[in-house]
């Protein structure tokens, strides 16, 4: 990278004029300002980084410790909530508290429906998540299973359409009754529709009409010409539901990003949306087409009056964690300056244009940037962010509490100071979220010593799993979130299995949530179904009425206590583990792919980032720490699925084999690697050798 220094640091020359000549212009913000600003930022949030990472090391190791003097006898909850006491990792719960956010958009505090989170680096895509706002509900059920079956191949299908309509007006009994009948008897719509509550109607658009259920959308649109209409009795020719109320535009664990090139194009893809231009050409089926964000949807209302509906999710923007450094700046001292730190400064100042009215859309009409921040662990990391978010305020100008945090509850210190961590952040907090994945990699990593966990299977079944994600809605709801931020949960993997999504996820507005992950603007269509079936601010009263779950199942440890599996069984563990490790890492590192659907050993298409790639290389050294299996083993297991990622990836033309020469191929050394020295890497994270193998691949010489 070609290096240019600015205010004593210095800046990779394309960051430095992607900052200087598009993300500052017409900002009323001086480039010396900026820079003066961020180098005094880096060097004192470098100080307070470092201390905290030092904390995460030394807590840890004294957890090993205790596990190892441990080894033998059962677990003890009680006496490891005391340990964990004195050593500092568990801190008193805080007095009752309320947070007093202020300025929070509706779709984050007062409404409740899906949230896509989408690579940044893939301009299509976020594009396509960012107006996956409003979604066909006739085109959702008619191409998935969510019917129970897939469509036949050919032309449309009449015997399906016909299903697809039945199952949609069937919905639309249930969400917007009419006065009488059914909307499948529904005739001639031209006099009127009566509903059996008027209240429910918004009113009409170009192409038909808006009603409103559970403070969601639903738009009937009404087309005797068209293919579908002309065979309906009352000219309907689509149901159009409010979809993904907001998205997550993931610079993070989604993305291979590993120096400015990267960052650049990730920032670039978050500047665009914030000023509305972004657009996106690409090929598909032979034709060129053209992506760009949605206008809004005016709706004429009974009174005469124009009501105005978002065309397009409210977006947030997901920033790293605190633990990676970025070779795109460095400090004086030649030190890389840590990356979250440096998202955060670029991301808001992108997002400014927004606040100003610059763009060509508004994003927050409440006047906010919503930033994601994963992975911390423990209220002081969270009161970091806190400051580190006040900074960015007083270099951009901004007002205070302008940048609203969103607190991933993906670590095992923060589960078990929740409450501790939330106080930290009362008057920035949106959202808390819970991520199993990740959260069941640091369980692993922090029990490392403890002993053989059980299996990656029986990890959703165990005791800890349930208390955290319990916790977690009730510890919000009792710290004033209700109303003023979101409560969310986790990700469905499986984009092609819509039937199972429709069956089990209907069970996440029912906890409480008012948000939870989809991966797909389908998925968000099909998803919303579920919260017209629940609705969520209804049964908060009920939930947090019942009493926060205790600590003592959330620091039981998943451990396989007196366990012995067969050698069919640990080598099918290992070779399940491999196989998804090497199918991820091989698009990682080969081809800087972050996110993407990546086929199971059963060739079941699922949705993979850097979280899933956590667990799996964490159980392997786990149990290879324990002797549950040996090294060759572990090495027979990812030979032999290498070969099977190889077959599985036939098809791709960019696609480097591994399984002919090992050796040679970086994305399988950095597999291994993973796992050999998986015990030693930060907190079981993945991305400090994730990195170094990539920027060896893209020829950057190896970060060590």
């Amino acid at each position: 990278m070609s290096m240019t220094p600015r205010a004593g640091l210095q800046v990779a020359q394309e960051l430095a004029d992607f900052i200087e000549v598009e993300v500052l212009a017409g900002l009323d913000i001086t480039a010396e300002r900026f820079w003066t600003g961020a180098a005094d930022l880096f060097a004192h949030a470098a100080v307070r980084n470092r201390a905290l990472l030092d904390v995460r090391d030394d807590l840890q190791a004294r957890i090993d410790q205790w596990s190892i003097d441990r080894a033998g006898r059962p677990q003890d909850p009680a006496a490891a909530a005391a340990f964990l006491r004195e050593i500092g990792y568990l801190v008193p719960e805080p007095e009752p508290f309320a947070i007093a956010t202020t300025r929070v958009d509706a779709e984050v505090a007062t409404l409740a429906g899906p949230q896509l989170v989408v690579p940044a680096l893939n301009a299509r895509f976020v594009l396509n998540a960012a107006n996956a706002r409003w979604g066909s509900l006739y085109d959702a059920l008619y191409g998935t299973d969510a019917l129970g079956d897939l469509p036949p191949p050919g032309p449309y299908d009449a015997a399906r359409g016909a299903r697809v309509v039945a199952r949609a007006k069937a919905f639309l009994d249930e969400a917007v009754p009419l006065a009488q009948g059914s909307w499948a008897d529904l005739g001639d719509p031209s006099g009127g529709i009566a509903l059996k509550d008027p209240g429910q109607y918004v009113g009409q658009t170009e192409a038909g009409r808006v009603f409103r259920h559970n403070g969601l959308h639903i738009e009937v649109v009404f087309d005797p010409a068209h293919p579908i209409g002309a065979t309906d009795p009352s000219g309907i020719s689509d149901v159009v539901l409010e979809a993904a109320l907001s998205t997550i535009v993931d610079l993070e664990d989604s993305i291979a990003a590993v120096d400015a090139a990267d960052k650049v194009a990730a920032y670039r893809n978050w500047l665009g949306l914030m000023q509305g231009d972004l657009v996106e050409t690409f090929q598909k089926g032979g034709q060129t087409l053209t992506r760009a964000l949605n206008p809004d949807k005016v709706v004429a209302a009974p009174d005469g009056s124009t009501v105005t509906l978002p065309g397009r999710s409210l977006l947030f923007v997901r920033n790293v964690g605190h633990l990676m450094t970025t070779p795109a700046v460095r400090l004086a001292d030649g030190s890389e300056v840590f990356e979250g730190v440096l998202d955060a400064l670029v991301t808001a100042a992108a997002a400014v244009h927004d606040l100003k009215g610059r763009g060509r859309f508004r994003n927050s009409r409440e006047g906010s940037i919503y930033i994601v921040k994963p992975k911390m662990h423990g209220p002081d990391e969270v009161a970091f962010t806190n400051d580190l978010f006040g900074r960015v305020e007083d270099i951009l100008g901004l007002d205070r509490w302008t940048l609203k945090v969103g607190v991933m509850d993906e670590e095992r210190r923060t589960s078990a100071n929740l409450a501790a961590c939330l106080k930290q952040v009362a008057n920035r907090l949106v959202f808390i979220n819970t991520g199993f994945l990740d959260r069941t990699g640091d369980e692993i990593h922090t029990a490392m010593r403890a002993g053989p966990v059980v299996r990656k299977a029986e990890m959703k079944s165990s005791a800890w799993i349930s208390a955290y994600e319990a916790r977690n809605v009730a510890i919000g709801l009792a710290c004033g979130l209700s109303g003023k931020a979101q409560i969310g949960k986790g990700m469905w993997a499986a984009p092609d299995r819509m039937a199972d999504m429709l069956d089990q996820k209907a069970a996440h507005p029912k906890t409480g949530a008012n948000t939870a992950w989809v991966p797909s603007p389908t998925a968000a269509t099909l998803h919303a179904l579920h919260y017209h079936q629940t609705d969520v601010f209804a049964l908060r009263e009920a939930i947090a009425a019942q009493p926060v779950p205790g600590l003592a199942p959330l620091l039981t440890a998943p451990l396989a206590e007196g366990r012995n599996w067969s050698g069919e069984e640990v080598a099918e563990e290992l070779e399940n583990n491999a196989q998804g490790l090497l199918g991820y890492v091989v698009r990682w590192i080969d081809q800087g792919v972050g996110c993407s659907k990546v086929p199971d050993i059963h060739d079941v298409g699922l949705m993979e980032d850097r979280a899933t790639l956590r667990i799996s290389s964490q159980h392997m050294a786990n149990w290879l720490l324990h002797g549950v299996c040996t090294a060759d083993q572990v090495e027979a297991a990812l030979l032999k699925m290498a070969a099977k990622v190889d077959a599985q990836n036939a098809g791709d033309p960019l696609y480097e084999p591994m399984a002919p020469n090992p050796d040679a191929s970086l994305a399988f050394q950095a597999a291994r690697a993973l796992v050999f020295e998986g015990t030693e890497q930060p907190n079981g994270y993945t991305e400090p050798l994730l990195h170094r193998f990539r920027a060896e691949k893209k020829g950057l010489g190896s970060r060590v």
